[in-house]
């Protein structure tokens, strides 16, 4: 009998938003799949009893603490309350600023939160992400007449991931749409340039294995209609009959991430400006 294991959990700990640390982690536990980790993230720490609370909490759960803190002062101090309680840390920019520090042969300005200043990009990167969450998955086919971007294809080919990417690392506003033979496709969808929509394929063999684990993930069959090998050929015959319709752009992601799929995307509008 295989003993379990307890989930792992990383404290993500920062005197800004913590999107830097979380993002390391998150990219050093994609190395351990399928291995679940618990990340949370305590954010805007600026005083030493907001480190003895994080220092606390990973101590009962035998926890590690992955931290961002650009104050000296709270980073000396995390690193010894870290100590006396015997809670592994990580320190992601401390070494980095040290080493800058000699090689540039001037001290670090240590004020947190510099990447994330209040500017014009930062408030678009906002706006995009904001857009993508409300325009997911055709909630508002109002959404297709303002967007950058308007993504379709068939359940499972990483619409919504690929929307957040797109507006959280390159702000573009997107909006995509489910296809889906029995639902009536929004008339906005064949009333904007063809130029703005790119339509998602993938392979059915492909789907197929996606859409029983995503079964299996909610507690279902994996025999269900869903991941039936018939049904999924129905929706990818009806997709492309939608896509040629649109005279849209047809990417195959069967074996492609989000960020290289992202990155075709933006060589395809590069070349219509």
């Amino acid at each position: 009998m295989t003993e379990s294991i307890a989930t792992p959990v990383v404290f993500v700990v920062s005197d800004s938003a913590g999107e830097t640390g979380e993002s390391v982690v998150k990219a050093a536990a994609v190395q351990f799949s399928p291995i679940k980790i618990d990340i949370r993230r305590a954010t805007y720490i600026h005083d030493k009893q907001g480190i003895d609370n994080i220092v606390h909490m990973a101590k009962k759960v035998n926890g590690v603490i992955v931290f961002t803190l650009v104050i000296p002062e709270l980073r000396d101090y995390l690193l010894e309350q870290a100590v006396i309680q015997q809670v592994i840390t990580i320190d992601l920019l401390g070494p980095i600023i040290t080493n800058l520090e000699k090689v540039l042969h001037r001290p670090a300005r240590h004020e947190p939160g510099m990447i994330h200043q209040l500017d014009e990009a930062y408030f678009k990167k906002v706006e995009a992400i904001e857009f993508a969450v409300k325009y997911d998955d055709g909630r508002d086919s109002r959404g297709i007449l303002k967007a950058d971007i308007v993504l379709v294809g068939v359940s499972r080919t990483s619409k919504t991931p690929l929307a957040m990417y797109l507006a959280l690392h390159k702000r573009y506003k997107v909006a995509n749409v489910p296809l889906v033979p029995e639902m009536k496709l929004p008339d906005e969808l064949f009333s904007i340039s063809s130029k703005k929509v790119i339509g998602l394929t993938i392979r059915s063999d492909k789907l197929n294995v996606i859409r029983k684990e995503r079964l299996k993930a909610l507690g279902l069959a994996g025999n269900a209609n869903y991941a039936k090998v018939e049904r999924i050929n129905e929706e990818l015959e009806y997709s492309a009959s939608v896509m040629s319709r649109l005279g849209c752009v047809v990417i195959d992601v069967s074996n492609k991430a989000v960020e290289e799929t992202a990155s075709l995307i933006e060589d395809i509008l590069r070349t219509r400006r």
